[in-house]
């Protein structure tokens, strides 16, 4: 005699409830984060398609443009010694000017970190206050203050320091000068947010050891204060890469660099490809600016905490 054996009930199916559950809790979240994100599709997302799309054309004469799909304007513009001249000065003046930013804002961030004067609220808004000025008017300032006719050339022709006047600008150096004033409340306010893990308390445990001053600032100040060095030479070496009103009106049309020359080619010469491939490239040099970026603050994140030291 057989006995039947039932057989196993078959698995219910996984209840939809948590999924929709989720979903309930997670809608308010989507509805902030939609206007923002159609904002980053319209003004971001979608012109950067039209801008490669554009590159992919090639220019004809008279500022016409064959609609194509080619990568013979990416060619044209690599093979040109102009172009690579022009990328060559774009990467001096950025590097120049974060040297120089990073050189002067740092004594000022550092001593606003570490002050207790009851002026400190003062003088962070004085050393933030050139913000309330346009780039504009801040760089007409310092033609009318390097020019050969400025305040500099003249007081130095008044004491009989020089004979002849400076050539201050119309030149890289003139630049140089105004660009690096410019950007250092940018620093200033990029490395006071990344001070946060200064503490005056090591420096005096450092110092009770028997650590000299330069050994408290390169063994315990500068590694506290280093992710907040790398922040303040990202922004400034991006602001001064991407910054068209400096070069031009102190560069006197003799400094070329990538922003002014894709207003160029766009607005004077008509030849919308070359300055869609110029575009590109720039964005390229951006995003190798910040692969370069995040590389550094992961050697230093490892370096100072130790992360990367083997042990025994």
């Amino acid at each position: 005699m057989t006995t039947a054996v039932p057989a196993a009930p078959a698995p219910a199916p996984a209840p939809a409830a948590p999924r929709a559950g989720r979903l309930r809790r997670h809608r308010p979240v989507l509805l902030l984060l939609a206007p923002g994100a159609l904002a980053l599709l319209l003004t971001y997302a979608l012109p950067l398609v039209w801008v490669v799309r554009m590159a992919l054309n090639r220019p004809l004469d008279g500022g016409a443009i064959l609609q194509t799909v080619t990568l013979s304007t990416f060619t044209d513009v690599l093979a040109s010694s102009h172009y690579w001249n022009v990328i060559g000065q774009t990467l001096q003046l950025g590097v120049l000017t974060t040297v120089f930013t990073l050189l002067l804002s740092y004594p000022v961030a550092l001593f606003l970190a570490r002050t207790t004067s009851r002026w400190r609220s003062l003088l962070f808004a004085l050393a933030v206050a050139p913000l309330l000025i346009s780039s504009v008017a801040r760089t007409f300032g310092w033609m009318a203050i390097l020019g050969n006719q400025g305040v500099v050339n003249k007081t130095l022709l008044a004491i009989g320091v020089i004979d002849d006047p400076l050539r201050l600008a119309n030149n890289m150096t003139g630049v140089v000068i105004a660009s690096t004033e410019i950007y250092m409340p940018f620093a200033i306010l990029a490395m006071l947010a990344g001070f946060g893990r200064l503490d005056p308390e090591l420096e005096r445990a450092a110092a009770s050891l028997g650590a000299g001053r330069f050994a408290v600032l390169r063994r315990v100040v500068l590694p506290l204060t280093a992710p907040g060095v790398l922040t303040a030479s990202l922004l400034v070496f991006v602001l001064s890469l991407s910054g068209y009103v400096t070069p031009r009106l102190i560069g006197g049309g003799r400094v070329f660099v990538l922003a002014t020359e894709i207003y160029d080619e766009a607005m004077n010469s008509l030849n919308w490809p070359v300055a869609a491939v110029l575009s590109v490239l720039l964005l390229l040099l951006f995003g190798l600016v910040v692969a370069v970026h995040l590389w550094a603050q992961r050697v230093l994140e490892a370096r100072f905490t130790g992360r990367g030291r083997s042990t025994s």
